[in-house]
C-alpha cells in the first residue's frame, strides 16, 4: 500500500504587507491548496507551524483557517489533517477547538504535554498515519516549537544546551515511535525548528532567528530511520543537509521583497511500504507580483520615468494590485520626492509599499575624524550636525540646510 502526504507550513494567516490586507491572497492559495489535495489524492496534509501571523488571530483569520478545513474535508472526506503549533501561533488557541476537529480527524500539537509525574508524555507526540482504505501505514513524530525547558533535562555528562535539548527530544520520541511502529510502516516527522545552515530570508524579522544560532538544531537530529521530516519556521524552500527526505516546505505567500525570488510551493511526498518512493515540489501559482523598481536603485529622475510607464488603472478593484517597492538613489535628500511618487502613481495599477533610499558614500572631509568627548562638548551645533549628515549621506551639509538651521539656533537663542 502507499501513502501520500502533502506538506505545507508557514501560512501566517491574517498577515498584513506594508499595511494591505492580504485576504484574497491567502483565501486564492487555501482554495488552490483544496483542489490540490483532491487532484493528488492526498490521504495525510501536514501544516508545520506558523497558521497564524500572531498568537492573538484576527476573527476573520481564525474564519479563513476552519473554513479552510471544513471545504478539504468536504472534497477529501478521507483526508487526515496534522498541526503544530510554530512560534507565531499561541499553543493553547490552536489546540483549543480540538473536541470538534477530532469530527474532522484533525489533529493539533500545540505544546509538549507532561504526565502527573511531570515527564514528557511521549505517546501524545506521536500520531498515526492512515491510507484512505483506513490502513495504518505509519507514525508522525509531531513536535511544535520548541522553548527552553520543553526538551527532556540533560543526563551526567550531557551538554545541556538548548540544541542538545531538542535533539535529545527527537531521539528519545523515535526511541518510542520505533518501538510502537509495525513492519513496513513509515515514520515521519515534524519540527518547527531552525537548522543549521538553512538559507535564511535577507530581510525577514518574521522568521525570528536568535542571534548566533543559539536555538538552531542540526540535522542529525533526525535519525535515519525517518522517511521524511517536514520542516516550517524557515521561509524558503529547501532541502536540510543535503538529504533529499528532510525540507522546508517554504511559505505560500512571500513575507517580505527578500523572498520576491523564491519558488513558494507546497511538497508532495509518496510512502510505499515505509520508505520514499517520490518527492516533488509543487509551485503555488502567484496570485500577486512584487515589484522592484528600478532593480538596482537609480536618479530619481530615472526611477519617476520608470514609474510613469507603470500600467495605468482599468479597475478600482485594487486587491491583486502588485506591490511596489521604489528604489533610488539620491546624492541629497529631497524632501518632496515621496510626493512626486504618490502623485504618478495615483493612476497607476500598483501598491506602493516603501521607497528605499541610497546614498552614495562619498569622502567626506568628516568621514574619518573620530570625535573625542571634549571635542562634542566644544562643537557648535551646525558642526555637530554637519558630522551627522556627512556620516548618514556621504557627503557636505547643504548651503539651504545650513541657513535653515542657523535660524532655528538663532530663533531658540533669543
Amino acid at each position: 500500500m502507499s501513502l501520500r502526504i502533502l506538506h505545507t507550513a508557514d501560512w501566517h494567516l491574517g498577515q498584513t504587507f506594508f499595511g494591505y490586507d492580504r485576504m484574497v491572497e491567502q483565501d486564492m492559495f487555501l482554495t488552490w491548496l483544496s483542489d490540490t489535495l483532491v487532484s493528488h489524492k492526498t490521504d495525510v496534509l501536514l501544516i508545520a507551524g506558523d497558521v497564524f501571523d500572531v498568537a492573538n488571530p484576527s476573527a476573520i483569520a481564525q474564519h479563513r483557517f476552519f473554513r479552510f478545513l471544513k471545504e478539504a474535508k468536504a472534497k477529501c472526506p478521507q483526508l487526515q489533517i496534522i498541526i503544530i503549533a510554530g512560534n507565531h501561533d499561541s499553543a493553547a488557541r490552536l489546540e483549543a477547538p480540538t473536541p470538534l476537529l477530532d469530527e474532522l480527524n484533525t489533529t493539533i500539537i500545540g505544546f509538549i504535554k507532561r504526565t502527573g509525574n511531570g515527564d514528557i508524555d511521549w505517546d501524545a507526540l506521536l500520531c498515526p498515519l492512515f491510507n484512505k482504505e483506513g490502513e495504518r501505514e505509519g507514525l508522525c513524530l509531531c513536535v511544535p516549537y520548541l522553548r527552553q525547558g520543553d526538551y527532556p533535562p540533560a543526563e551526567e555528562n550531557d551538554e545541556n544546551s538548548f540544541s542538545a535539548g531538542v535533539e535529545r527530544l527527537y531521539h528519545k520520541l523515535g526511541e518510542q515511535a520505533r518501538k510502537k511502529s509495525k513492519p513496513d510502516e513509515a515514520l515521519i516527522a515534524m519540527g518547527h525548528v531552525y537548522v543549521n545552515n538553512a538559507q535564511l530570508s535577507e530581510n525577514d524579522r518574521s522568521e525570528r532567528i536568535v542571534i548566533g544560532g543559539l536555538e538552531s538544531v542540526g540535522a542529525e537530529a533526525f535519525g535515519d530511520y525517518l522517511a521524511y521530516v517536514a520542516l516550517g519556521h524557515i521561509h524558503k524552500a529547501q532541502r536540510v543537509g543535503g538529504k533529499e527526505n528532510i525540507r522546508y516546505s517554504g511559505s505560500p505567500l512571500p513575507m517580505s521583497f527578500s523572498e520576491t525570488r523564491y519558488n513558494h510551493q507546497v511538497v508532495s511526498v509518496i510512502l510505499e511500504k515505509g520508505r520514499v518512493k517520490e518527492i516533488t515540489p509543487i509551485s503555488i501559482p502567484v496570485s500577486v507580483e512584487l515589484l522592484r523598481i528600478p532593480q538596482s536603485q537609480q536618479p530619481p529622475e530615472n526611477v519617476l520615468d520608470a514609474l510613469r510607464a507603470l500600467p495605468d488603472k482599468t479597475t478600482e478593484e485594487t486587491e491583486l494590485f502588485p506591490y511596489l517597492e521604489v528604489r533610488v538613489l539620491f546624492t541629497e535628500p529631497d524632501p518632496g520626492f515621496r510626493h512626486k511618487v504618490e502623485e504618478i502613481l495615483k493612476d497607476k495599477a500598483v501598491r506602493l509599499t516603501s521607497i528605499q533610499i541610497v546614498y552614495p558614500q562619498k569622502e567626506s572631509n568628516y568621514r574619518s575624524s573620530r570625535l573625542s568627548f571634549n571635542d562634542l562638548q566644544n562643537l557648535s551645533p551646525v558642526t555637530m550636525l554637519e558630522h551627522a549628515f556627512a556620516a548618514k549621506y556621504g557627503s557636505d551639509l547643504p548651503v539651504e540646510l545650513r541657513i535653515l538651521f542657523n535660524e532655528i539656533v538663532r530663533e531658540e537663542g533669543e
